[in-house]
């Protein structure tokens, strides 16, 4: 059976419990601090560019290097809490991703190992309704829903390890 198995580590309930619990912190952290914006909303505000972020990061080079020039005109309180959250939440974004593709992949190996099972059990489960085992048939043919029998060509498409 391991030979099958891509994945050997399990999630515990205490894992989910824990993981969950992390997750409702942020939620509860991030309450009315964060937007859902509209599409629209998406189009209109975008995201800067990256050269445009070098001129922010420039433009704030400049402010706190000759604070004499600073536009009256620039909230520069504002200005630094907005760099500051930005960058914060960039951080914050970016090891989310990592995250997210770290659970994503190990879904897509729980995927994979109960798909496998699965067409081990089909299979199993064809054997015995061929040998007439009472009770198989109805069974193989429920799973055999999920099955083509066949493609445009007229062959076979069960896969292999489900025969």
């Amino acid at each position: 059976m391991p030979l099958k198995d891509l994945l050997q580590s399990q999630l515990t309930p205490a894992n989910i419990t824990a993981i969950n619990a992390a997750l409702a912190s942020i939620e509860t952290t991030l309450s009315g601090k964060t937007v859902n914006l509209t599409p629209d909303e998406r189009k209109k505000y975008g995201s800067i560019n990256e050269q445009n972020k070098l001129l922010v990061n420039k433009v704030n080079d400049y402010r706190q290097s000759q604070p004499q020039f600073n536009s009256p005109q620039v909230d520069w309180t504002e200005f630094q809490n907005d760099l500051a959250a930005r960058s914060a939440l960039d951080a914050f974004l970016s090891r989310l991703a990592s995250v997210t593709e770290q659970l994503s992949d190990t879904k897509i190996l729980h995927d994979n190992d109960n798909y496998q099972q699965s067409l081990t059990q089909y299979s199993y489960v064809s054997y015995m309704a061929n040998e007439n085992v009472p009770g198989t048939t109805t069974i193989k043919e429920d799973l055999g829903q999920f099955f083509s029998r066949t493609s445009s060509a007229g062959t076979d498409t069960v896969p292999a390890s489900a025969k």
